[in-house]
């Protein structure tokens, strides 16, 4: 983390202020340098890319993954919106490698001020979300909706989890399903979620995205996760500390989600739904996660050590009665702690 570079390719999503946090302070105590760049200078890069290159990324694409026959076919919407998506990830990997970044962010709602209607159109008719896919599966840091916390997170945990077999991911709370004590959380996002953690060959699919300032059809893989035990971390600004909050999970079967054409994974939170969940909010915990089968609470507690941050670990033995003791127990301490300093 300590020579890492993230870009947030625009702002952050209005009104969601757990995506942001105190970059300089950030920077002082895990490391990376978060440098905003507008949409317009990815554009510059975008511009640059060649037809020739597209069209040898999309014949990649079609060796890689189960896809329809009309994603083949020049001509057809499918197979444009596959090209575009293509030449959207060649114009990211060219930015982030020549300025040496190792994370990066989007945001639906910032893709530039070009009239997606205007003949002349030149950039992306949607997020980027096939190329952050890929891009994440590459070790690539990505949070959605210019949260550069998650970005950093998840480059440190791809790191963490070389040569390690099940593989990692950026992930959200989509919905919450209410089943006794099968109740369990779906994870998804609107595109972008690693086919690392895939449990089969991820399939090219694309399906209009109402959301943001361009809806337009759009690429994606669509898969579903591991069926395992894995553990989900995610760091939120506290104002005077960092705060690293760690949650065993497990994750399970997905129905099939005929009207969530997205990749996701479904997880049971230990110690439960109801316990899991509530601890979670009640220590500030974010929407966006970063997941991993690979390492679990032992590896996150070295990292805090090091880091020098705040850890809460939630699983099997946690009860809200105990964990409300715990924050109680945290805050004071790490007041004194600053103060006496």
């Amino acid at each position: 983390a300590h020579d890492m570079l993230i870009l947030p390719f625009g702002d952050q999503m209005n009104n969601v202020a757990v995506t942001d946090g105190d970059q300089v302070a950030a920077e002082q105590v895990m490391g990376y340098h978060v440098d905003y760049t507008p949409v317009s200078e990815l554009m510059e890069y975008f511009k640059k890319i060649t037809d020739a290159e597209v069209d040898a990324l999309v014949a990649e694409y079609m060796k890689l993954y189960d896809h329809e026959a009309e994603l083949e076919t020049p001509g057809t919407e499918g197979y444009q919106k596959v090209w575009n998506a293509a030449k959207a990830e060649l114009a990211l990997r060219a930015i982030l490698k020549a300025k040496g970044a190792k994370g990066f962010t989007t945001n639906f709602d910032d893709l530039g001020n070009d009239d997606i209607n205007d003949p002349n159109f030149v950039g992306f008719d949607q997020i980027p979300g096939l190329a952050s896919q890929r891009l994440m599966a590459e070790g690539y840091g990505f949070g959605g909706e210019g949260d550069w916390k998650s970005a950093a997170l998840l480059r440190s945990v791809w790191f963490m989890t070389q040569g390690m077999p099940m593989g990692c991911s950026f992930l959200e709370d989509y919905t919450l399903n209410f089943n006794g004590k099968n109740s369990s959380i779906l994870q998804a996002h609107m595109l972008e979620i690693s086919p690392m953690i895939a449990a089969q060959k991820p399939r090219l699919e694309v399906h209009f995205l109402g959301i943001g300032v361009r809806k337009q059809p759009t690429a994606r893989l669509v898969f579903t996760s591991k069926v395992a035990k894995g553990v989900t971390a995610t760091v939120v600004d506290m104002g005077n500390r960092f705060r690293l909050i760690v949650n065993d999970v497990n994750c399970i079967e997905t129905k099939p989600l005929p009207k969530l054409p997205v990749a996701s994974a479904l997880w049971i939170p230990e110690p439960d739904f109801e316990v899991g969940a509530g601890a979670w909010i009640l220590a500030g915990g974010t929407h966006h996660s970063i997941f991993s089968y690979d390492l679990d609470a032992e590896y996150w507690q070295d990292y805090a050590e090091i880091a020098g941050i705040e850890m809460l670990h939630i699983n099997h033995d946690t009860t809200i009665e105990s964990f409300k003791k715990e924050l109680r127990m945290n805050e004071v301490y790490y007041m004194l702690n600053k103060a006496l300093r």
